[in-house]
């Protein structure tokens, strides 16, 4: 059964959600604040969370920020304002949709299965690249196992970790990454990817502590082991 987590302060807008998930026979846990939010996902494994931008404790953004830091959880952002900037700024930190109030519950409903869905149909999507044997890349959930193990990545650690997979052996210069994973991020400084590689090897070693897969090669730049 699909397990949903509604993050909403208006108590009549979250009981509406819950009773149309209900009624499709969908799990739903219901949580007022950011902060609860944050640990109840931490503890819990969710399908899904329909997230309310205007939260007492926190911005919704900023929830959705410090999720995507261990989660690709798919996220739906509920909000009061329908600015378009506002609709940018929450897709281009995770979200997978956005739904401005007042909004019809049976529409929220379809378009969460709606993503599901597309998740689910692009399943195939998931693939062991070649050369990269230890390493499989979901590129449509935005997740990388490792020897059997999921990454908990960040949104740049999971673009900087697959830029190196898709092309093991191939020693890459911070410039060269810096304009890969790093576009479209206006005053970042080269040195952010020594730090991005310094937390993706940590990670790699809490699953396999006798393999370094990422290679420093001094004045050159990085690489993986095939």
């Amino acid at each position: 059964m699909l397990n949903i987590l509604i993050v909403e302060d208006e108590t009549a807008i979250a009981e509406t959600l819950i009773y149309a998930f209900k009624e499709m026979g969908i799990q739903t846990t219901h949580k007022l604040l950011g902060g609860d939010a944050l640990t109840e996902l931490n503890k819990t494994p969710y399908d899904f969370v329909l997230l309310d931008v205007g939260l007492p404790d926190m911005s919704g953004f900023d929830v959705c920020k410090k999720i995507r830091e261990f989660s690709q959880i798919p996220i739906l952002f509920l909000t009061a304002r329908n600015h378009e900037i506002d609709r940018i700024v929450g897709l281009e930190i995770g979200a997978d949709d956005y739904v401005t109030k007042p909004f019809s519950p049976r529409e929220v409903v379809t378009r969460v299965k709606a993503i599901l869905r597309r998740i689910e149909n692009h399943s195939t999507a998931t693939k062991q690249v070649k050369g990269a044997t230890n390493f499989v890349v979901d590129e449509v959930a935005n997740r990388i196992q490792y020897h059997g193990e999921f990454l908990a990545l960040t949104r740049y650690e999971f673009l900087l970790l697959k830029t190196l997979i898709q092309q093991p052996q191939r020693v890459f210069s911070r410039s060269q990454l810096m304009d890969t994973v790093w576009a479209n991020a206006e005053n970042t400084l080269e040195r952010t990817v020594d730090a991005h590689i310094k937390t993706l090897r940590a990670k790699l070693r809490a699953i396999h502590a006798d393999t370094d897969a990422i290679v420093t090669h001094r004045g050159m730049g990085y690489s993986l082991l095939a």
